[in-house]
């Protein structure tokens, strides 16, 4: 047993909604797992190595609660000279593993993947686990749900009616995902469909919803137009994806259901600033169209307390694994009124709680996994620090080192975006 004790740290608790100064955490890089938080250098337990981090300010792991870690993000930011998605199991694989490495570089520990071709992600997280690839830890979802030509087809599984709902999730999760995820609305990346188009009936929403909750299962809606998000709520979907058009009624279903909204701006956003002549232009419409009443909506629902939690939609146009989930939480202060503080929550202790996972991730407490970033300017003061290069430790172990006083080699410079 390895004991590390990490001394001058301020660490940020969800509860003081700031960060606490002259403390130090006790991690056991066996388990993984924190086994002491508390003030001042001096620790009860015997350390093997005491580690001076200078009062950096360390929060939990960034968590993503929406990626597609078989998408390309490089399709996009080489003017669509390659394919966003590839038809070879080899090359969604040889992506997933680049993503993963991009985004524990950039501080996110967790990630909930929803949706990926041939049920790659199910293989990515055993890799990780075992230590074969360097990356976050996975929740998969596998292959995503959509009707028979629906949003979301091409790779995932086409069902229709009840019967079909029913076979295919029970399917799924004996292939070993842990969450669902079903695409009750049409989208932006898909012609011929709007945000509006409801794709799967009531009772096919409630035939997926009782069976992954039979099961201890999570789901998850891609929902984005007003009557398919309270289709979706109604049936008792834990999380709500993308929510573009939510009224005072729908705000009203979710508190009663106790519904978490995954807003993924930064997918919208993205397309808006920087997808002029690369994106489609019918896809680009569409953003137009929606994007202030997403604003509103995520902005309407952090007013009335509602539960969000941080995602991105990874591997839509400019829309990577590398700093755009910090750059999310930016998104969450600057277009839907949340503080610095909540914009942590949303990427910490909302993800896990979303994600049923709260009781070992989400906070910096004895008992937790040892998943946390460390930066030396305060987030409160400013959100757009987490977007610079930090300390990223995972299972109590630095995985990777800033460099410093050298600007972040993000590509995209996301946090230049105003």
């Amino acid at each position: 047993m390895t004991k590390i004790n990490y001394t001058n740290v301020a660490i940020y608790n969800h509860e003081e909604q700031s960060f606490i100064n002259n403390q130090h955490i006790v991690v056991d890089t066996d388990s993984g797992k924190i086994v002491e938080v508390g003030s001042g250098n001096s620790t009860g337990k015997v350390c093997d190595q005491v580690v001076d981090m200078k009062n950096e300010y360390v929060m939990p792991g960034i968590m993503n609660a929406h990626t597609h870690i078989t998408s390309i993000p490089t399709y996009w930011w080489n003017d669509g000279k390659e394919q966003r998605h590839s038809d070879s199991r080899e090359f969604n694989t040889m992506f997933a593993i680049q993503n993963m490495a991009d985004a524990i570089n950039h501080g996110i520990t967790y990630i909930r993947n929803v949706g990926a071709a041939f049920d790659i992600d199910i293989e990515i997280k055993k890799m990780q686990q075992h230590g074969w690839i360097k990356g976050p830890k996975v929740m998969t979802s596998g292959k995503a749900f959509s009707i028979t030509g629906g949003h979301g087809s091409a790779g995932g599984y086409e069902v229709d009616g009840v019967d079909e709902v029913r076979k295919g999730v029970r399917q799924a999760m004996k292939n070993g995902v842990d969450n669902i995820k079903m695409m009750v609305t049409g989208g932006v990346l898909k012609n011929g469909e709007t945000p509006d188009d409801i794709q799967f009936t009531s009772e096919e929403v409630r035939a997926a919803v009782t069976e992954a909750h039979h099961k201890g299962k999570t789901i998850a809606a891609h929902a984005q137009g007003n009557a398919g998000v309270k289709e979706a709520v109604e049936a008792g979907f834990d999380t709500i994806e993308h929510a573009f058009d939510i009224d005072d009624q729908t705000i009203t279903m979710m508190r009663a259901h106790h519904t978490v909204i995954v807003p993924t701006m930064n997918a919208m956003y993205a397309i808006y600033k920087y997808g002029k002549n690369t994106v489609p232009d019918w896809a680009r419409e569409k953003v137009i169209i929606n994007i202030e009443k997403h604003f509103a909506s995520i902005t309407k629902a952090v007013q009335s307390g509602i539960p969000i939690a941080m995602g991105t939609d990874a591997g839509t146009p400019y829309n990577g694994f590398r700093n755009e989930s910090a750059y999310e939480m930016q998104l969450y202060v600057e277009k839907a009124g949340m503080t610095p503080a909540q914009a942590i929550d949303s990427a910490t202790i909302n993800c896990a709680r979303a994600m049923h996972i709260d009781d070992e991730y989400g906070q910096i407490v004895a008992g937790n996994y040892a998943d946390f970033i460390a930066m030396t300017e305060n987030p409160i003061d400013d959100i757009s620090v987490i977007q610079h290069d930090k300390d990223v430790f995972q299972n109590g172990i630095r995985v990777h080192a800033q460099i410093v006083n050298q600007e972040s080699s993000n590509p995209q410079k996301v946090s230049s975006v105003g």
